[in-house]
């Protein structure tokens, strides 16, 4: 025998059912129109064409102030550093190299967004692998590249510094947040933040390194040819020069690559 319960009454919304397709259709419209109002956002056009556009111009600073000089530039990154994704004390190391340059070599035109759009290829300004710049510029940990052995698509560099800068005692490897050889470090590398010390794995000393070589190599850095010269010089690819001016151009009109 089985006992038969009467049916549970239908229980009725207390809600119209025009009120609940009006609210239906509101919602519908609201995500339809700022849908639509993100696509018709002005996007922000990224420059083409070489060279890359100088960026925001720097405050006028004392080059040679005692200390870390470029902490000058510190309230000029703090305005920049979230648009163009990049830490501040980075920022402040490739304004102050463009500072130092259009001082004592005018003729140049260096920008600092050339010396991030490098920076940002070669180490993502001093963090790859989770690396960190310290406020007083100094990446740690240390940033190496590979055995410079004569592999696939690699030069072949012999030791030249007994691995006492690289760690390599056999092979030169790249070193710091741009990443250049002991050779070259030798003949370029200086002291841009006080210490006392040329460290190609401090990112003042590196960047204001950087930027004096790219001078010396290309001259005059606003033409095309100049400016191509040096980035060859740096590293000779069509494919990283465009990579840098890519990037670069972004952070000339203050936006992320």
């Amino acid at each position: 025998m089985v006992t038969r319960y009467p049916a549970a009454p239908k229980r009725r919304s207390r809600w119209p059912r025009t009120l609940i397709a009006f609210l239906a259709a509101l919602v519908v419209v609201t995500v339809a129109y700022g849908a639509c109002s993100r696509e018709q956002e002005p996007r922000v056009a990224i420059p083409e064409g070489i060279p890359p556009g100088p960026g925001a111009p720097t405050p006028p600073i004392d080059i040679e102030a005692p200390g870390r000089s470029a902490d000058q530039l510190r309230g000029w990154s703090a305005e920049l550093t979230d648009a163009v994704g990049i830490g501040t004390t980075a920022l402040e190391a490739y304004g102050y190299a463009a500072a130092v340059l259009a001082a004592t070599a005018p003729e140049c035109g260096i920008g600092w967004t050339t010396l991030a759009g490098i920076a940002s290829v070669e180490s993502r300004h001093g963090t790859h692998q989770g690396s960190s710049v310290a406020p007083t510029g100094q990446v740690t940990p240390e940033i190496r590249g590979i055995p410079l052995d004569g592999g696939p698509g690699v030069a072949e560099i012999p030791d030249t510094d007994r691995g006492e800068w690289d760690g390599d005692p056999v092979h030169d490897r790249a070193m710091g947040p741009l990443q250049f050889i002991p050779e070259t470090w030798k003949r370029w590398g200086v002291d841009a933040n006080g210490d006392g010390v040329a460290d190609a794995d401090n990112i003042d000393d590196a960047a204001l390194t950087a930027a004096r070589y790219l001078c010396a190599r290309g001259g005059d850095l606003t033409e095309p040819e100049g400016w191509q010269s040096a980035l060859m010089a740096y590293n000779l690819s069509g494919e990283y020069l465009t990579l840098v001016r890519d990037r670069a151009s972004a952070y000339s009109v203050g936006v992320r690559p």
